[in-house]
This record gives structure tokens, C-alpha cells and sequence, in this order.
């Protein structure tokens, strides 16, 4: 860790606020699009600390302006605002109050770190270069995400670089990591509705069983990875889900199955839905069913800019020494963050937020999920240090 940095200092001075704001959002989480009470709470924050600010971006997403008295670059940081439809199992004074919806993802720690880093900027008084735009951005958890809507509604207008966090409790605290290039896969899904002839479980010559049609298809699906993709190029087919039938003795009529794609390519990406279409389409006719499939394009995949990159590699070894810095391995989660780098330079991060001590050893989206909380610290430190290093290097 570096010493006496000015960051850091302000920082541990309203920690214990950033700490009281993550709380309060773990307390009272919202569902992606639902973030309206999350939203107008943000203002208000926004508004105490002294921050210009508009709502409404995206739908229930809050832009925070803050600009400095010097030219400069205009520089983007995000947060996501939204929380997952899972029941808080933890016992801790700030579990979830609201049944069947928490942050199980690290939703809420993101929020409050910007808040931090509102409070931040705000204290310099303009004294710095150019301006940091701030998204708390609603609906990452569910396609199609509020990425593109924020976007739509001027959120990346003019901005020339955006930089965002994920805390992750697979990596321990006190690390951070990312990586050039791909680093997070694109996030698609289908759904398949297969049709055949229900009947009596005793007389099945008479039917079409979908059960039978059903079960041959998640096998067939397993074979687009592993015969039709790259063997060089990771990729993963998933059924998550599939449902037929009601009793013992009834052949079900109708197989319904849901899953999911995750690819790092375009060209893998697209590769993969022409091939599963064709093999649920083929599978049906084999069995004598029919088939409908809903293929829905999620997320692309996050693509970090390569001088980006190396500027979290130079700027995080200053801020937290070599020990703590990490080329992340490719990760098959998805993220409409995205969409932000599609459109400028930017860089996803993730910060270490795992710490058994702490109980944050439930991976995300688990209904007992926590984080160390002081990877906020780190967090915030992280993307103001990316933030200042490139107003800098823009002026020099």
C-alpha cells in the first residue's frame, strides 16, 4: 500500500458512511427495472453530498456530474443499482428486509463505493482536471440490461474513457485483477417449447413423449461445444431448466427447457445459435415433435482496451504493490458493462472481496452471499486512481 496518499486518507475518513450506505441498500433492495425507491434514495445522497445530478437516465438510473476547474478529459466510472430475486439466508443486522429479493451479487457495495467517490471529488472543490461523470446504472441483472438505455439517453456522451468494478468473492481480499482483451463472456439465452402427442403412460406407441424427445435434446445440445466450437475457444451450452409432465401415468405433451450460451467471439457467439437451432430443430423432427425456439441475444462480451489495460497494471501496482496485482482468467459470467466499452476505451476491473473471517466465502448470486466490506476501500481507491491517471496522462 502506498503512504500518505490523500485518497486514501478521505477515504477512511467516511468509511464508516460508505459502510452505513451499504447497509442501507442491503436492507432494502429492488429487482432489475424495479430500482425506483433505490433510485430517488441515490438523489438524496447525491444532493447531501453537494453533487449536480439528473434522474430518470435509462429509466431509473441517476447521472452525477462533478467537473473540475481545469481542462481535461470527461472520465465515466459505473455502478449497478439492481439486486437478484433470492431470499437473504445470512443472519447479520442488515439482511434483507424485503422477502424473496436481496444483493447477492455486491450490487449495493458498488453503489455506496460511488457514493464515496462522489464524496470525494466533491471535497476537491473543482481542484482537478476535466470531468467525472457518475452512472449508477440500473438493470444489469437482467437482459436486456440498462447499459444501453443509459446509453441512449446521453450517459457516454462525450465521455472519453469509463472505468467500472466488480468486488468478487472468488479472489481475496486485498487483490485486484483484470485482463486485455475478452474478459467476460457474452450472456445468451433460449428458451424451447417442444410439442409432441400426450397419452397414457401405458400406451405410448400412441404418443409423442417430449419427455424422451426432451431428454435426447440436452444431450444432443452438449455436443455444439464440444464438436462444433474450437477446442481452443472456450464456450459453454447450459440447460438451466426443464419441465413436463404433471403425473406418473400421463405422457406429457409438451417439454419446455431454458438454458444459456457463453462465448467470447462473435463469430463463436453466432457460430453456436445457428447450430443449436438446427439441432433442436432436427432432434424434434427425429422424434416426430415439433419445435419452437426463442433465441435471445444477450450481453456481448467485455472487451477490454488494451492500453486500458495496462494502465490498471501500471496504476494498481502503485496503489496496492506487484503482490496484489492479477491477470484474471477468462470469466463466463456476463456483464452490460459491455456496451460501455463497445462505445469508448474503458476497463472492467474486479476487486477481491473474500474473506472467510469476514463470511464472505458464498459465491455470488448464493442466498448467504456477503463481501468484505473494506473491499470498497479498495475499490474506490482503484477507480480514482484510474480516473486521475488518465486526466493526467491527457494532459501531459
Amino acid at each position: 500500500m502506498s503512504e500518505n496518499n490523500p485518497v486514501e486518507e478521505y477515504l477512511q475518513t467516511i468509511y464508516p458512511r460508505i459502510v452505513a450506505w451499504r447497509r442501507y441498500l442491503h436492507r432494502h433492495p429492488e429487482l432489475s427495472f424495479q430500482e425506483s425507491r433505490t433510485s430517488a434514495w441515490i438523489a438524496e445522497q447525491l444532493r447531501a453530498i453537494g453533487c449536480e445530478y439528473k434522474e430518470g437516465v435509462g429509466g431509473h438510473g441517476v447521472v452525477a456530474v462533478l467537473r473540475g476547474k481545469r481542462q481535461g478529459p470527461v472520465i465515466a466510472l459505473r455502478a449497478d443499482i439492481d439486486a437478484l430475486p433470492i431470499q437473504d439466508e445470512k443472519t447479520c443486522e442488515y439482511a434483507s428486509t424485503v422477502p424473496g429479493i436481496m444483493h447477492a451479487c455486491g450490487h449495493d457495495a458498488h453503489t455506496a463505493t460511488m457514493l464515496g467517490i462522489a464524496s470525494y471529488y466533491a471535497s476537491l472543490e473543482g481542484d482537478f482536471e476535466g470531468e467525472r461523470r457518475l452512472l449508477f446504472q440500473p438493470a444489469e441483472e437482467v437482459t436486456p440490461g440498462g447499459a444501453l438505455d443509459m446509453i441512449r439517453d446521453g450517459a457516454l456522451d462525450g465521455v472519453d474513457a469509463i472505468y467500472g468494478v466488480h468486488l468478487w468473492t472468488p479472489f481475496p481480499y486485498g487483490t485486484v485483477a483484470t485482463r486485455s482483451g475478452p474478459f467476460m463472456a457474452s450472456a445468451d439465452e433460449f428458451d424451447i417449447e417442444l410439442i409432441g402427442r400426450g397419452g397414457h403412460g401405458g400406451l405410448p406407441h400412441e404418443t409423442i413423449d417430449t419427455v424422451v424427445v426432451g431428454s435426447a435434446l440436452v444431450q444432443a445440445l452438449q455436443s455444439i461445444v464440444s464438436r462444433n466450437v474450437n477446442p481452443l475457444e472456450p464456450a459453454v451450452v447450459t440447460v438451466g431448466s426443464i419441465h413436463a409432465g404433471t403425473t406418473a401415468n400421463v405422457i406429457a405433451e409438451r417439454c419446455h427447457l431454458k438454458g444459456t450460451v457463453r462465448s467470447f467471439t462473435e463469430e463463436a457467439r453466432l457460430s453456436i445459435r445457428r447450430r443449436l437451432e438446427d439441432v433442436v430443430a432436427r432432434t424434434a423432427e427425429l422424434y416426430g415433435a415439433k419445435s419452437e425456439t426463442d433465441y435471445r441475444m444477450g450481453y456481448p462480451p467485455v472487451v477490454n482496451d488494451e492500453a486500458e489495460t495496462r494502465r490498471f497494471f501500471r496504476v494498481a501496482a502503485v496503489q496496492f504493490g506487484d503482490e496484489a496485482v492479477r491477470e484474471s482468467s477468462l470469466i463466463m459470467a456476463g456483464e452490460d458493462f459491455a456496451y460501455y466499452v463497445k462505445e469508448t476505451k474503458g476497463c472492467f476491473m474486479f476487486v477481491g472481496a473474500g474473506n472467510e473471517e469476514a463470511g464472505a466465502v458464498f459465491p455470488h448470486h448464493h442466498p448467504k452471499f456477503n463481501v468484505d466490506e473494506r473491499a470498497m476501500l479498495v475499490s474506490a481507491r482503484l477507480l480514482i486512481a484510474m480516473a486521475e491517471d488518465c486526466a493526467g496522462s491527457a494532459s501531459a
